[in-house]
C-alpha cells in the first residue's frame, strides 16, 4: 500500500507542501524563506487562538524534522521552532505553555554530530529565550549544563553561537526575581570539576554572574562547589587562574562581610586538602582564607586545632615559598591567639579535652619532621597548650613525652633549646601530679614522683643507650638545664639517681662528664662559688655529690680540691695510691693538673702563697705529683709547686702544729661525716675493681 499524497499532507498538517519540501531543503536561503512562511502560518493561528493546531504544528516540527535522521531536516526543524516562537513571542505576552514543546528537542540538537545542526540549535535557543524571557528558566538546568558542554566544542562557529546564548541566557537570569537557586546547586556542584579549561572558565564565568546578582545568594552554597574552584586554581591557564582567585577573593569579601551566616566547618576541611597540597597558589590562598576564618569563627575553629597544625607548622620550612611561609606563620600565631586567649577555665571532659589531645599526637609527630622552623614552633604550641591548660596537659603528657625525649638529640641548637625549655617549665609546674609509686632511684630527700624526677630518669636512660649523644650533646643539654632550672637542682637529682646505677661504667662516665661541666662552665659558676664557701646550705649538696663521685676518684678529688677540703683530699690521695694505676686514671690526672692551671682554680693557686695556712693543700699537689708518672703534666705541677716557699718548711708547720690550727685544713673544720665518706669511698672503688675484674675474666673465657 502506497499512501496517496493527501496522506501525506495530512501527515505534515498544518504545514503545507512548499513549507515541507523548503523545511528539507539543503540551502540555507530556502528554509529560511519557508521558516518565514511557517511564522505567518503561526501569527494566524494564534489570531485565531487556534491552540490545537499551534501545538500541532509545533509536534509536526519536533517529530518530522528535528528527530529526523537527515541534518537538513533537523536544520529547518530548528529554524521552524525558531519561527514559530517569535511567531507566538508576537501574538502572546507568555509562551511558557509552548516551551516543553521547543526547548527539549533543540537542546539535543546540541550534541548533534553535524556542526551547523549545533550552531542552528544555538540559535533556535537563543531566538527562544529572547521572546520568552524569565519563562525559558524553567529549563535552566538543562540549558546550562547544555551550554557548559558546549563551551568547549572544537568548532569555532558552534563555540560563537553558544557564546551569544550563554550571554543572553545570563541577562535574563539577573533580571530575573525567581531564579531557583537550590536546584541548580546540585548541577553547578556536577559540572564544576570539569577538567577542560574552556568549560572552567564557562563555570567561573556562571559564578561571577550569580554572585554579583544582590537578590541571589551563594554562601550559603558555597561549600557545594568551593572544592572545585580550588582545583581551578590549578589550571595551566593564568587566566582562568586569575578569574578564579578574583571570584574567591569576592566570596572571601562577603564572609568577611556576614560573618555569623557561614558555615565555617564545611568549608574548613576543603582549604586544608588544599594547605597540604602543592599547587602554590591555591595553599597561598587557602592559607589566607584560614587565617581569616580563625579571627571571624573564633571558637568554631578550635575543633580543627589538630588539623590546621599538620599543614600549616609544614609549611614554616625554609625551601617553601616565601609568601606561603609568611601565611603560614601568620595561621599559626592567629591559632595560638586564638587558643591563649581564651576566657574561662578550659573544660577538661567533651570535646575540648578531645581536641587538645588530637593536638598533642599531631605536634608529636610535627617534632619528627625534617624542617627545623617546624619543630620549633611544635616546640612552641607544646609550651603555650602546657600554660593553657596545665592540669589536663600532665594527664595527656604521655602523647607527646616520648617524641619530646627524642628531640633531645635534635641536630639543630634551637631545637634542643627549646625542648629543654618546655621540659623546664613542665618540671617547675604546681600541676605536674605525682605518680602512685615513687620513682626508682629518685634522690633522696627531693620530691619524688614527680615530672622533673621522671624527666631526669629518662633522660639518663637516654645517655645510657646512647653514649655518642651523651659525648656530643651531653654537656650542652646539662649546661642548659642548669640555665633553665638551677644547678643545684639538677646535680642533686641526677647525683640521687647515680648514687643507686648498677651500671658501673656508666656511671663513673656520667660523673666524670658530670664534674667537668661543674668545673667548667659558666652556667655553674654560682655552685661553685657555694661549694668553695661550704655555707651551711651547700653541705648536704656536697655531701650527695661527694657519694656519688665515688664512682670516679679523679672526680672525688677534684669536689674536695672545689671545697677546699684539703685535709680529706690527702686521704683520698692515700688510698688511690692503693688503687690499679690504670692508663685512664692517668690521663684523668692529667687533665686535673690542667684544670688547676686555669681560671677556675686561679684561688687555689693563690692559697699556695700562704704555706702556713694551706700545708695540706701543698701536701695535696705533691702527692699528685708523686703518683704521676714523669711527663708534661709532671713538669707543669711541679714547676707550679716550685714558685712555692720550700715544702719542708711547710710540712715541719704541720708537725709542730698537729692539727690544733684550723684554718691550715682549709674547710675541713667543719661539720661533715668525712669518716663516712671516705669509707663510701672504699666501698664504691672496690666494686668497681671487682666488676673490671669480671670483664676481663668473661673476656678471656671468650677468646678461648
Amino acid at each position: 500500500f502506497r499512501p496517496s499524497m493527501s496522506d501525506k499532507d495530512r501527515q505534515f498538517e498544518p504545514l503545507t507542501a512548499n513549507m515541507v519540501k523548503g523545511l528539507n531543503d539543503k540551502l540555507y536561503d530556502k528554509r529560511k524563506a519557508a521558516a518565514l512562511e511557517v511564522e505567518k502560518l503561526v501569527k494566524q493561528l494564534a489570531t485565531s487562538d487556534d491552540k490545537a493546531k499551534i501545538m500541532a504544528l509545533t509536534g509536526v516540527l519536533r517529530k518530522e524534522f528535528v528527530f529526523s535522521t537527515n541534518p537538513n531536516s533537523r536544520k529547518g526543524g530548528l529554524i521552524g521552532l525558531s519561527a514559530t516562537a517569535v511567531a507566538l513571542g508576537q501574538q502572546y505576552q507568555s509562551i511558557r505553555e509552548y516551551l516543553p514543546e521547543f526547548v527539549p528537542p533543540i537542546l539535543s540538537c546540541f550534541s548533534d554530530q553535524d556542526t551547523r545542526v549545533r550552531y542552528y540549535a544555538c540559535e533556535a535557543l537563543y531566538n527562544i529565550a529572547k521572546v520568552s524571557r524569565g519563562d525559558v528558566l524553567i529549563f535552566f538546568n538543562r540549558i546550562f549544563d547544555a551550554l557548559s558542554k558546549l563551551a568547549a566544542d572544537a568548532d569555532p562557529g558552534v563555540k560563537n553561537g553558544s557564546e551569544l546564548l550563554d550571554r543572553l541566557v545570563k541577562d535574563i537570569v539577573t533580571e530575573s526575581p525567581t531564579f531557583d537557586v537550590p536546584k541548580f546547586i546540585p548541577l553547578l556542584t556536577e559540572r564544576i570539576y570539569a577538567v577542560n579549561p574552556f568549560t572552567r572558565q564557562f563555570m567561573v564565568s556562571w559564578l561571577t554572574v550569580l554572585d554579583s546578582v544582590p537578590d541571589i545568594e551563594l554562601l550559603g552554597y558555597l561549600p557545594n562547589f568551593l572544592n572545585g574552584l580550588f582545583k581551578i586554581l590549578s589550571d595551566p591557564s593564568a587566566e582562568i587562574r586569575c578569574m578564579c582567585e578574583t571570584l574567591l577573593g569576592e566570596f572571601l569579601r562577603e564572609i568577611k562581610a556576614v560573618p555569623a551566616n557561614v558555615n565555617y566547618a564545611a568549608m574548613v576541611d576543603i582549604l586544608l586538602n588544599y594547605c597540604s597540597g602543592e599547587d602554590p597558589l591555591a595553599k597561598l590562598i587557602a592559607m589566607t582564607w584560614l587565617n581569616e576564618f580563625i579571627g571571624l569563627a573564633k571558637n568554631k575553629m578550635l575543633p580543627f586545632t589538630a588539623q590546621i597544625i599538620e599543614p600549616v607548622l609544614a609549611s614554616l620550612a625554609m625551601e617553601v615559598d616565601a609568601n606561603i611561609r609568611e601565611h603560614a606563620t601568620s595561621v599559626n600565631t592567629s591559632l595560638m591567639k586564638l587558643i591563649a586567649e581564651q576566657s574561662g577555665p578550659f573544660q577538661e571532659t567533651g570535646e575540648e579535652a578531645f581536641v587538645l589531645l588530637s593536638a598533642l599526637a599531631m605536634l608529636s609527630l610535627q617534632l619528627q619532621k625534617e624542617a627545623v622552623p617546624t619543630r620549633v614552633a611544635a616546640l612552641r604550641w607544646v609550651l603555650m597548650l602546657h600554660r593553657r591548660i596545665p592540669t589536663k596537659f600532665f594527664e595527656l603528657i604521655g602523647e607527646i613525652f616520648p617524641s619530646l625525649m627524642r628531640t633531645l638529640s635534635d641536630p639543630a641548637d634551637r631545637v634542643v633549646v627549646l625542648d629543654l625549655e618546655v621540659f623546664s617549665e613542665l618540671s617547675l609546674s604546681p600541676d605536674s601530679a605525682p605518680d602512685s609509686k615513687p620513682a626508682e632511684g629518685a634522690a633522696p630527700g627531693a620530691h619524688a614522683n614527680t615530672f622533673f624526677n621522671k624527666f631526669m630518669l629518662d633522660l639518663l636512660a637516654v645517655f645510657r643507650g646512647d653514649r655518642e649523644l651523651l659525648e656530643r650533646r651531653g654537656p650542652f643539654i646539662l649546661r642548659q638545664l642548669c640555665m633553665l632550672l638551677t644547678p643545684e637542682k639538677i646535680y642533686s637529682a641526677l647525683a640521687g639517681i647515680l648514687l643507686e646505677e648498677t651500671d658501673l661504667e656508666f656511671a663513673a662516665l656520667m660523673v666524670q662528664n658530670l664534674n667537668i661541666i661543674l668545673m667548667t662552665a659558666t652556667e655553674l659558676f654560682g655552685l661553685r662559688r657555694s661549694l668553695q664557701g661550704m655555707g651551711p646550705e651547700v653541705r648536704p649538696l656536697f655531701c650527695q655529690l661527694y657519694r656519688t663521685w665515688c664512682h670516679n676518684p679523679v672526680a672525688t678529688l677534684t669536689l674536695c680540691l672545689l671545697g677546699q677540703v684539703y685535709d680529706h683530699a690527702c686521704e683520698l690521695l692515700l688510698r688511690m695510691a692503693d688503687l690499679e694505676v690504670t692508663v685512664a686514671l692517668l690521663v684523668e690526672i692529667d687533665k686535673l693538673v690542667q684544670l688547676l692551671e686555669s681560671p677556675i682554680f686561679s684561688a687555689l693557686r693563690m692559697q699556695l702563697l700562704e704555706p702556713q695556712r694551706h700545708a695540706y693543700l701543698i701536701k695535696c699537689l705533691y702527692g699528685l705529683l708523686m703518683i704521676l708518672p714523669q711527663s708534661a703534666a709532671y713538669s707543669t705541677l711541679r714547676q707550679r709547686l716550685d714558685c712555692v716557699p720550700t715544702i719542708i718548711h711547710s710540712l715541719r708547720l704541720l708537725e709542730d702544729n698537729c692539727g690544733n690550727t684550723t684554718a691550715q685544713k682549709g674547710n675541713i673544720s667543719l661539720d661533715l661525716p668525712f669518716k663516712d665518706l671516705l669509707a663510701h669511698f672504699q666501698q664504691v672503688q672496690a666494686r668497681h675493681f671487682e666488676a673490671s675484674r669480671a670483664a676481663l675474666r668473661a673476656a678471656t673465657e671468650l677468646i678461648a
